[in-house]
């Protein structure tokens, strides 16, 4: 992969130029920034509830029509375990982030300027409206079997993926790199930037720590040894770290996973696939704190305890659903940053500039923790008499 092409390295252009920008830009160029970003956020924006729409729907249709036992266990302990990481995530934002030195006051700042013009590009419907329409379609699409209509969602998917992957994620560069250009002209990166460096590096050993507590639990459910199979997840873990996809991982990370003499291969073949596209406990568990530091940033306050509970068990759904591409996750949703933490367009912006930064190692995390979730499959298989597939 051409380093010079990935989305980090344009994030970290962006956010470069943004706040060399900032920092020699008159306000009277500035109004054009603040336009810029005005316009780019909006159509951000809009694309929230078609993402939403397009992968929720579909997602909840396939597996409602390929439910098996086992495809329903897999969802399930991927689900719970994306839920618990951030769960875990959220107990430490709670118990860390008020500790850190975080400037919140506007002293000193300069305002920016007003945008030029207004370009307002409306929403199709409410993000929580497309949530809500997303559930009741997919599950009816199930009930009554409708495979035209199941076929239309999986067409409207690829469409909503081509809109993400040649829509909004190029002109995330731009949008992130107008926002640092404003933090900087404002004075106030240079208080807010070591902080974000600091997160980064609390959520890298939360990786490690969730990853312990996910193998020594599929090891004492399995009764098999979780250490013998991550010793072999090495090249996985290299491989996800470059390439930032699950997907593009998923050959090396089956192969590791077959050198494990603790998962039953039919398991591997099963689990492995599977898993890469709906347990993402490492991006789940790096966007909640992420989420919570942003909030205390900008906004002076970490969400509340109630807030933050819907926002976990949504964000677990919604991880299910999550589009194959860098940021996926955080891409995903957004509909619940904006409609359940409230963040404006700012918010939004290094939401999805730090989230990028860093998404490497939260793809490493899920597809590490991937050997564990098919050790306790393995395990379940075997208490359940399941044979294995010759």
């Amino acid at each position: 992969m051409n380093i010079f092409k990935s989305l980090p390295f344009r994030l970290l252009l962006g956010i470069a130029a943004g706040i060399l920008l900032g920092l020699v830009l008159p306000g009277s160029a500035m109004v054009v920034v603040v336009t810029v970003k005005y316009i780019l956020g909006q159509l951000i924006s809009f694309c929230v509830p078609l993402i939403v729409i397009g992968f929720i729907a579909p997602s909840i249709s396939r597996l409602g029509n390929n439910a098996t036992r086992m495809l329903f266990v897999a969802v399930t302990i991927a689900y719970v375990s994306s839920v618990l990481a951030a769960c875990m995530s959220m107990a430490a934002g709670y118990a860390i982030i008020p500790n850190l030195s975080i400037v919140t006051n506007a002293e000193g700042l300069r305002e920016l300027p007003a945008v030029a013009f207004q370009l307002d590009i409306p929403q199709i419907m409410p993000v929580m409206s497309a949530l809500v329409f997303s559930v009741l379609v997919g599950i009816a699409a199930v009930w009554t079997k409708a495979v035209t209509i199941t076929n239309v969602l999986e067409e409207f998917q690829q469409i909503v993926l081509k809109i993400v992957e040649n829509v909004v994620i190029p002109v995330l560069p731009f949008f992130i790199a107008t926002t640092f250009c404003g933090l900087a002209w404002e004075g106030s990166i240079t208080k807010q930037l070591p902080i974000f460096l600091i997160v980064i590096v609390i959520v890298l050993v939360g990786h490690y720590i969730w990853l312990t507590v996910l193998y020594a639990a599929a090891s004492i459910y399995s009764g098999r040894s979780g250490l013998e199979v991550v010793k072999h997840y090495g090249p996985a873990y290299l491989t996800a770290v470059g390439t930032m996809s699950s997907a593009a991982t998923l050959g090396v990370a089956l192969t590791c996973a077959h050198k494990s003499k603790n998962l039953r291969p039919d398991m591997v073949d099963f689990g492995i696939p599977l898993f890469a596209n709906i347990h993402l406990c490492g991006s789940v568990l790096t966007e909640v704190f992420f989420v919570m530091t942003i909030s205390k940033v900008l906004y002076g306050h970490l969400p509340s305890l109630p807030t933050m509970i819907l926002f976990v068990l949504l964000l677990g759904v919604f991880a299910i659903g999550a589009p194959g591409v860098p940021g996926g996750t955080v891409m995903a949703s957004l509909g619940l940053i904006t409609g359940i933490l409230g963040f404006d367009a700012n918010g939004t912006a290094l939401m999805l500039a730090i989230f990028a930064l860093q998404d490497s190692f939260g793809t490493a995390c899920n597809v590490t923790g991937d050997g564990a979730l098919t050790l306790i499959l393995t395990g379940y298989a075997e208490k359940h008499g399941i044979e294995a597939k010759q």
